[in-house]
């Protein structure tokens, strides 16, 4: 393991010819407000993707809906020609309409276009993994039906790795009986453990579990429970509650990988700096005490 891996929450084998760093970035952020349209800042979008790849981040995960298209158009730009450790991961299964909004496309032959579309503007000839964004089983469509089509696209070379995003435990399971999964994506924090079931899963497959919105919606609405604790393990540690937030999720399971978004360069810093705090056992425990597996914050008041 490199210095700068053991920085990042150490190392994990994501398949037999992936490791990746337990700290990556997410770049939904990199776009427009709403993730639409172009940043304010275009260069400094650019200052944030090459800052993450200086700081040893080699896992990055980008959708061609981010903006749409511009998310990775902005990577290509900045990193192109890519390192041979990067690994760029991408979701497909949804668009943007012209107001912004998020809309299911999972027929089959979107699926192979919207693979062909982020291969085109990321300028790779294989992704590395792709999530299937799962909307729900559209009229005519099945989860199988969505599968197949990337396991097709896998056999002819275009795709590596095949992930689920947004799926219940039944989902995964089933998806398990058709092909390897290689990473689920759902919503899971220090106060939202409602898919704590499906972590559990994953880890027993060998499958990475990635949260989406790992900071959680508290840190907006400062409810004085969660900023009481995570305030206290934050002083405690001299360290910021977002650090100590993802702290939490590296110490909840070892295949827990972190992928937090900004288009601040002091922001990606400090998220990055959360895979080396260390964390007591008593620091984990109240964090813990939080919510219960299952449950959120908000469903405990």
């Amino acid at each position: 393991m490199t210095s700068a891996s053991s920085a990042l929450g150490g190392e994990y084998q994501l398949a037999v010819d992936l490791t990746v760093s337990r700290v990556g970035f997410g770049a939904m952020q990199l776009a427009g407000p709403g993730v639409f349209g172009p940043p304010r800042d275009r260069e400094r979008s650019i200052q944030v993707l090459r800052r993450a790849v200086e700081l040893g981040i080699n896992h990055i995960d980008t959708c061609d809906y981010y903006g749409p298209w511009v998310v990775n158009e902005l990577i290509a730009e900045a990193l192109h020609p890519y390192g041979d450790d990067l690994v760029l991961v991408t979701k497909i299964g949804a668009y943007r309409d012209h107001q912004g909004g998020w809309l299911p496309l999972g027929h089959p032959d979107a699926l192979r276009a919207q693979v062909h579309d982020n291969l085109r503007r990321l300028r790779l000839e294989t992704l590395d993994l792709v999530y299937l964004r799962y909307l729900g089983d559209q009229p005519g469509i099945t989860l199988a039906d969505q599968l197949g089509a990337l396991i097709e696209l896998r056999e002819q070379g275009l795709l590596r790795n095949i992930g689920l995003s947004n799926v219940s435990t039944e989902q995964f399971e089933e998806a398990q009986r058709h092909t390897r999964i290689a990473a689920v994506q759902n919503l899971y924090n220090v106060v939202n453990r409602t898919s704590a079931e499906l972590l559990g899963k994953t880890a027993a497959a060998g499958a990475a579990f990635v949260p989406f919105f790992p900071l959680g919606s508290g840190f907006a609405d400062s409810r004085a429970r969660e900023d009481g604790v995570l305030r206290a393990v934050a002083e405690r540690r001299g360290a910021t509650q977002t650090q100590v937030s993802l702290a939490w999720l590296l110490r909840r399971s070892p295949n827990i990988l972190l992928i937090p978004g900004t288009s601040s360069v002091a922001h990606l810093q400090e998220n990055t700096a959360a895979g080396s705090l260390e964390l007591t056992a008593d620091d984990v425990a109240e964090l813990d005490a939080l919510v219960a597996d299952g449950e959120t914050l908000e469903a405990a008041h």
